[in-house]
């Protein structure tokens, strides 16, 4: 029986075995790239992607049967013309440094920016807590998530 999931916006019937990572249903099978391989034990955060558009969740460690009949959005999805407000304010912030990790940072705070519109520094860091930089851009990521949500720097 083929997985039934809406991947940014467009549905997909999967014909994969159920345990697949969901991370090799979205790069491998459908071809989508921006999502991350880190470290593969759901410890790093790269791959990171929203399920149902609020809940932030490993694509690593999450079996592709998880999200049958669901909405998937990986950083591609986030927004038409990459204009999200945070892929904005990573901009103007100047985040990225390598930007292996930025698709999964992104997309952890777009969940963290549903729930929590005006985020405070305990937010952020709560909700950013899982989400690896091996560059240090941590300062730049808070600088942006405050931008995002128009709470200034």
């Amino acid at each position: 029986m083929p997985i039934n999931v809406t991947i940014n916006g467009r549905r997909h019937a999967l014909d994969v075995d159920p345990d697949m990572p969901l991370l090799w249903a979205i790069r491998d099978v459908l071809g989508l790239t921006g999502t991350k391989y880190g470290c593969g034990i759901s410890a790093c955060g790269a791959c990171t992607v929203l399920v149902d558009g609020t809940t932030a969740i490993r694509s690593c460690g999450t079996p592709v049967s998880a999200v049958d009949g669901r909405e998937v959005t990986t950083i591609e999805g986030l927004h038409p013309e990459h204009r999200h407000a945070l892929q904005q304010a990573w901009i103007e912030e100047q985040v990225p440094q390598c930007g292996y990790c930025q698709s999964g940072q992104i997309l952890a705070a777009a969940a963290l920016l549903q729930a929590t519109p005006r985020p405070t520094d305990a937010d952020i860091d709560s909700a950013m807590v899982g989400n690896l930089c091996r560059c240090g851009t941590y300062p730049r990521i808070r600088a942006a998530i405050k931008r995002a949500a128009g709470t200034g720097v």
